[in-house]
């Protein structure tokens, strides 16, 4: 009877051993992924799905490297943060390769080019460039690189806010004169509301690639690889087409 119970007991403990490494194993291939979507076209809201350029582009870059994906919707200003703390695996938002930010993280290779651009009433004629934006009240969303930018300028009434929705909302209902916020986005929301313009500018030329750990060197050779194929195939290509043509 001690032998059976002995037998039943050691079972017991090798089937939790495994059912344990098991779990290690799934949950190793989840792939934590944060974004902001408050950035079309490349991370929104759909309904309650995150969608966007960004989204596919991670999706089809975790099939390459056999991971699942789980989206984290968080602040921009605290997408580095939730990083570092290890809530997230990676950071996919239209982020900026930044020397100050490549002193924390680490960056894949680029995947996209932006620049800035200003949206203002589609009436107004007093805001032409950059160079106008002194003496008026100017909407940045917090820690984009329209923030930087609005912040070098002298004599500037700068209105932060968490995401661009609710700068375009400040713009539209005359809150503020003007909103500095990357191209693609900004050619978005013009294109979505007749009631508001926008202004080219090659003020900054950016580039967005993907944020991880400074101690996640295989992943990154990982993700650039298959950013490589991706560009390769044609898949790139493609998304490029379905979000921007």
């Amino acid at each position: 009877m001690k032998k059976i119970i002995g037998f039943l007991l050691v079972s017991v403990f090798i089937l939790s051993i495994v059912a344990c490494s098991k779990k290690k194993t799934e949950e190793e291939e989840v792939l934590y992924v944060g974004t902001n979507a408050e950035f079309p076209p490349f991370e929104y809201l759909l309904e309650n799905d995150i969608v966007g350029f960004d989204v596919d582009l991670v999706s089809e870059i975790a099939l390459l490297i056999g991971k699942k994906i789980e989206f984290k919707n968080i602040a921009f200003d605290g997408l580095l943060p939730a990083l570092q703390a290890k809530k997230i695996d990676i950071i996919i938002a239209g982020m900026t390769a930044t020397e100050e930010r490549k002193q924390f993280v680490n960056f894949s290779d680029k995947y996209y080019v932006s620049k800035q651009a200003i949206l203002v009433a589609a009436d107004n004629t007093t805001i032409v460039t950059f160079d106008s934006l002194p003496g008026k009240s100017v909407g940045v969303v917090l820690g984009y690189t329209g923030d930087i930018a609005v912040s070098a300028l002298s004599d500037v009434d700068i209105k932060r806010y968490n995401g661009t929705s609710e700068a375009v909302l400040a713009l539209k209902a005359n809150k503020i004169d003007a909103v500095v916020v990357d191209s693609e986005p900004a050619k978005n929301y013009s294109a979505q509301n007749p009631e508001i313009k926008m202004l080219v500018s090659d003020l900054i030329e950016e580039e967005y690639a993907i944020a991880l750990r400074k101690d996640e060197t295989e992943l990154l050779d990982q993700i650039n690889i298959a950013l490589q194929t991706l560009k390769d195939n044609g898949t790139y290509d493609e998304l490029v087409i379905k979000h921007f043509k």
